[in-house]
């Protein structure tokens, strides 16, 4: 396991490794001094950052600005690719967002990777790195982040619905939780978000629906798993939010789930 710590002292602008981590773990709240682009190979992963959450899955990337606060949990074993890029090459202008990775992104990472630290950036791999770099901020985003309350009584109440997805407390519940009453809790959650509770609820439901799926597990086994009683009400549930059906994720990209 590498960590931007083993980088030699005075590393290119542009340099990268491959890495492989095992299910659960953590790569607890840190940043970096330089902006990270990973590549996920193999396996699923929440990344997190202070305003919200990504799911990431095979064939898609993240792009994560310098100084940018953020968490990675991996939901199974885990293969990527990371780049970090001086911030003298991206400026302030490439945003944190998650993209499916082109074929043209893979072999500009795996050039970069190849050169093992030990290179100049001389005019060849300026060209690369530029345009590593133009690739990212070209790319389309997948996905908005799974956003996460300020008040630190909802963000409790929506870490707990995140680590368990499946559970089906109802909203009297969860307003106990955070010791407000449900009117009050209905009244700031929609305040904070932008959409009520359970339309929240289901859009966690959706993105680790569509991490479990892309995973390799059935559309039944995840229905069952994230509370639903049969495969057609979770089908609807999902189609209804995400606007494809579960079964078009063993084919392509997981979709970014409506607001």
């Amino acid at each position: 396991m590498k960590r931007t710590a083993d980088l030699p002292g005075r590393a290119p602008p542009v340099v990268g490794f491959g890495d492989c981590y095992v299910g659960g773990f953590v790569d607890e709240l840190h940043a970096h001094d330089r902006g990270q682009l990973s590549v996920f190979l193999a396996g699923t992963v929440t990344v997190s950052t202070q305003n919200g959450s990504f799911v990431l899955c095979p064939g898609q990337g993240m792009w994560i600005p310098a100084g940018t606060l953020h968490q990675a949990t991996c939901r199974t074993d885990l293969m990527f690719q990371v780049v970090y890029v001086d911030p003298c090459l991206t400026g302030n202008d490439l945003p944190c967002k998650t993209f499916d990775v082109s074929s043209l992104m893979r072999g500009l990472v795996d050039e970069i990777i190849a050169m093992n630290y030990e290179f100049a950036m001389d005019e060849r791999m300026s060209a690369i790195a530029r345009l590593l770099v133009d690739e990212v901020g070209r790319a389309s985003r997948i996905a908005e982040p799974l956003l996460l309350p300020q008040d630190h009584r909802l963000r409790r109440v929506c870490e707990a619905v995140t680590a368990r997805p499946g559970d089906c407390h109802d909203i009297d519940y969860w307003a106990r939780e955070a010791g407000m009453a449900r009117r009050t809790f209905t009244r700031l959650f929609q305040q904070e978000m932008g959409m009520g509770f359970a339309a929240w609820r289901r859009r966690v439901r959706v993105t680790e629906a569509a991490s479990r799926i892309a995973a390799g597990q059935s559309v039944a086994e995840v229905a069952f798993a994230l509370g639903y009683e049969n495969a057609g009400s979770f089908s609807t549930m999902f189609h209804r939010t995400s606007g494809v059906t579960p079964r078009t994720l063993r084919s392509g990209p997981s979709p970014a789930t409506r607001p």
